[in-house]
């Protein structure tokens, strides 16, 4: 009987938790597909769709925002497509009436670190001959491990936008790497042409 109870009270529940879970990491009633890295200056923060029931604020303070971005890939037979990807049904802004160019600028900066090391991963998948789709994969593996280590120390550094002088620094060394590699800019690299 107390089973039956149990199940009766814990099951809905659970699956109330897990809808509030899922729209936290994705906000499916207002989905708008992922933005490619061509389009980021379309980006404002009406497009920051994601939803954020639990946190209330970052370090003491309500306004903060945060991006998701990705990097895809697909490997076809002689070259292989990268790309860098804004999420915007899973990025949020916490207060809304805070907008700040500001803090748009240092969340897109997170969208340019993306960006770098795709081209970064491009980079090195251009230096090699035939190489396996598995030492690709690896490669793409490796870079988006060093990406997220450069996006941390993007956020410490500059204190999440707080401290102006590190945001300015940062944001010319991304600018200054984004150039060196712009040779690198185009989605899709060919390979095993050799």
């Amino acid at each position: 009987m107390k089973k039956k109870i149990l199940k009766k009270v814990f099951l809905p529940l659970f699956i109330i938790a897990v809808f509030f879970f899922t729209l936290t990491c994705v906000n499916f009633l207002d989905y708008q597909k992922p933005i490619s890295f061509d389009k980021i200056n379309q980006i404002t923060f009406a497009d920051f769709r994601g939803l954020e029931f639990f946190q209330k604020s970052l370090y003491g303070n309500e306004h903060f925002a945060y991006v998701k971005t990705t990097i895809d890939y697909e490997i076809e037979k002689d070259s292989i497509k990268i790309e860098s990807f804004f999420h915007p049904s899973s990025s949020y802004v916490y207060n809304k009436k805070a907008f700040s160019n500001d803090l748009l600028r240092h969340e897109m900066y997170h969208f340019r670190i993306t960006e770098l090391y795709v081209r970064i991963a491009k980079n090195k998948i251009a230096k090699l001959i035939k190489p396996p789709t598995e030492k690709i994969k690896d490669l793409i593996k490796e870079t988006e491990k060093e990406e997220n280590n450069f996006q941390i120390k993007y956020d410490d550094d500059t204190f999440h936008s707080y401290v102006e002088s590190e945001q300015k620094k940062y944001e010319k060394e991304i600018d200054s790497l984004l150039y060196l590699h712009s040779k690198f800019k185009n989605p899709k690299l060919y390979i095993n042409e050799n």
